[in-house]
C-alpha cells in the first residue's frame, strides 16, 4: 500500500478552495483518510467535511467512531494517510496555526502536585502567551468557568467536573480563534454543564469557533448550530441541527373536541392522522393537503387552538442515522429547507 503524505495534495487543495471558502471554512477536509494496522483499520474513510466561521459544530458518532482520530489529525498529533486538510484555509502541516487553535482532551492529566493557577501559567507559558498577559487572563478564565476559588488548591484534590473546567481554561489561555473541545461537559454536574453551554456560547458571541466531540446529544442539541453524524470512520450525514431534526411535514394540531362523525370522516379522508384526546397527529403531503384537513375541521364547527409542526430529537436522528434503518427517508430529510 502506497501512503501519500499531505504535503503532495497542497496544490490540488489550493486550486479546489477558492477566496471565498478559505474565508468562510475554518476547518476543511476532503476524502481524509487514516489507517491503521497496515491499512486494515479504516479509522477514518474518505472523511469530508466543513466548519465555517464563528460556528458551534458537533461531531458526534458512537466509540470508536474515529472522532478523536479525526481531532488528531487536524492537530497534527497523528499523520493522515491520504486526503487534504486544512484550517483558517491553510494545510495543517503549517506550524504557526497552533498559535490559533486551543485544545481540550479527553481525559486530560495534569502533574496532580501542582496549583490550578500553576497549571494555567505552565500551559500559557508552551503557548507563547507573555508574563503580563498570563497574570491578566488566569484570573480571567478561572473566574469564567468558576473555579477562581480553587486557583490556589493543588489539583490532586479536584473532582472530574473540577478537572473539565481547568481543562476549559486551559484550552482558551492563548485567546484561540479556534477551540477543539472533546468530551467537554464530561463528568460534569447539571449546573456545571449549563455554565460551560453559556461559556461556549459566550466565546461563539466573540466570533470564535468552537468544534465540540460530545457523546450527550441533548447538550450538542442545544448549543451547537451545526452537527456531523460518524460512524465506522464514515461521515454519515453533516447539517444544521433544525435540518436534522425536521421531519417534513408533520403536525400535531389542538382542536376542541370532535364529534364522533366528524372524526371517522377525518379518518377515511386523511390515512396518516391519528386522533389523540384534544389533539390530531398528521402527516400530509404538502400544504394544500394540510389546508384541506384545516377546511374541513372548520367546517365540522372545531376551534383551532394550535398547529405546531413535529420534530424529533438529535438522539433519535442520530440512531436513525447510526442504524440506517430509515436511511432513504433521513437523507431526504436533511434535504428539506
Amino acid at each position: 500500500m502506497f501512503y501519500f503524505p499531505l504535503q503532495l495534495s497542497r496544490l490540488a487543495f489550493r486550486k479546489s478552495m477558492n477566496k471565498t471558502e478559505a474565508k468562510l471554512n475554518i476547518i476543511q477536509t476532503e476524502n481524509l483518510s487514516k489507517y491503521f494496522n497496515r491499512g486494515r483499520l479504516h479509522a477514518l474513510d474518505s472523511v469530508s467535511l466543513q466548519v465555517g466561521a464563528g460556528m458551534v459544530f458537533g461531531l458526534l458518532g458512537p466509540n470508536g467512531a474515529g472522532k478523536t482520530t479525526l481531532v488528531k489529525v487536524l492537530l497534527s498529533i497523528l499523520h493522515p494517510t491520504s486526503g487534504i486538510a486544512a484550517l483558517f484555509g491553510k494545510p495543517i502541516s503549517d506550524y504557526e496555526l497552533r498559535r490559533r487553535i486551543g485544545y481540550l482532551p479527553e481525559n486530560h492529566r495534569y502533574p496532580d502536585f501542582l496549583k490550578g493557577g500553576a497549571v494555567m501559567d505552565y500551559f500559557g507559558r508552551f503557548a507563547g502567551v507573555q508574563k503580563e498577559q498570563r497574570q491578566q487572563r488566569i484570573p480571567e478564565l478561572l473566574k469564567l468557568v468558576g473555579m477562581e476559588k480553587w486557583a490556589t488548591t493543588k489539583i490532586r484534590k479536584y473532582s472530574k467536573g473540577m478537572m473539565q473546567r481547568l481543562g476549559l481554561a486551559v484550552a482558551m489561555i492563548n485567546d484561540p480563534d479556534l477551540l477543539l473541545l472533546d468530551e467537554p461537559t464530561d463528568g460534569v454536574d447539571p449546573i456545571g454543564r449549563k455554565e460551560i453551554r453559556d461559556v461556549i456560547l459566550q466565546l461563539k458571541q466573540k466570533g470564535k469557533t468552537i468544534f465540540i466531540n460530545s457523546h450527550l446529544l441533548s447538550e450538542v442539541e442545544m448549543v451547537c448550530d451545526e452537527v456531523a453524524i460518524m460512524n465506522k470512520g464514515k461521515i454519515v450525514v453533516q447539517g444544521q441541527v433544525a435540518q436534522l431534526t425536521n421531519i417534513g411535514l408533520s403536525y400535531r394540531i389542538q382542536t376542541s373536541p370532535l364529534a364522533e362523525s366528524a372524526r371517522e370522516k377525518l379518518r377515511t379522508t386523511f390515512a396518516k392522522l391519528a386522533l389523540q384526546n384534544g389533539h390530531i397527529d398528521v402527516s400530509v403531503q404538502d400544504h394544500a393537503e394540510l389546508n384541506r384537513l384545516i377546511d374541513q375541521l372548520r367546517q365540522n364547527q372545531a376551534e383551532i387552538h394550535a398547529i405546531v409542526p413535529q420534530r424529533r430529537t438529535l438522539e433519535e436522528s442520530f440512531f436513525a442515522a447510526i442504524q440506517g434503518a430509515t436511511s432513504g427517508d433521513f437523507n431526504e430529510m436533511v434535504a428539506v429547507e
